[in-house]
């Protein structure tokens, strides 16, 4: 049965009870909602409809701003905690879905989850760099395959969410610099004109598991349990 990305996020959350939360891309709010702890929305442009549930902080900006304003300041997005769950749903262009990754990454632990949207597009015209169709994902779903290649410590989890997938990213590591360091490499490799060439799995959706089986995975105890206790686990939970 179809899952639509939203339900599963909701899920998500519920599952891996994460302390802080920290969106990229807020639009009228949907997703955030659904958050139930300390959380951070980022939008140069926002639009928010929806009730926040969560302690939630708006802030107006590009991500790539936000963090960079972050390093000047010597400063972190939630304190003493770290970055637990951080999900990526801005422009829709490789290279910023891959900036932004590390951006979150640099605020992260080894128990954190990075979330992608978008991952899985159904056609070539939605894959598109230039948009020219009402559903759009852009060239992100690139990005699995640029962490598979320069980053194989980390681990991907492609769930087949509707209406065009969600990637979970586990195995993070706040020191590596392996992504900053080889990126002229990895923009020359994966940022390439339109039309995009997408492999027959994204299309087939045969490298996926189910919205369930992810959910039932017990890497989320593990990563639960796996968490500092330096600061209590409550701390910032609404």
């Amino acid at each position: 049965m179809a899952v639509f990305y939203l339900e599963f996020l909701s899920k998500f959350h519920e599952r891996l009870r994460p302390r802080t939360y920290l969106e990229i891309r807020v639009a009228q709010g949907y997703s955030l909602a659904v958050s139930r702890c300390q959380s951070i929305g980022i939008d140069p442009e926002l639009h928010v409809t929806q009730q926040l549930i969560s302690p939630s902080v708006l802030i107006r900006s590009t991500s790539d701003d936000y963090f960079a304003q972050l390093a000047s300041d010597e400063a972190t997005p939630f304190g003493e905690l770290p970055v637990d769950f951080g999900y990526i749903d801005g422009l829709h262009h490789f290279e910023y879905a891959l900036r932004d990754f590390i951006g979150l990454e640099r605020y992260s632990a080894t128990s954190s989850v990075v979330a992608f949207d978008d991952i899985l597009p159904r056609n070539t015209d939605e894959a598109a760099r230039e948009r020219h169709t009402q559903e759009w994902t852009g060239d992100v779903f690139r990005v699995q395959f640029a962490l598979a290649a320069h980053r194989p410590d980390l681990v991907q989890i492609r769930v087949n969410t509707e209406p065009t997938g969600t990637l979970l990213v586990v195995g993070l590591d706040p020191e590596s610099h392996a992504l900053v360091y080889q990126m002229d490499d990895i923009l020359r490799t994966y940022v390439t004109p339109d039309p995009q060439v997408l492999p027959p799995e994204i299309l087939s959706r045969s490298t996926t598991i189910t919205p369930e089986r992810a959910l039932e995975l017990t890497i989320w105890d593990e990563l639960r349990e796996s968490r500092s206790d330096t600061v209590p686990e409550s701390s910032g939970v609404a």
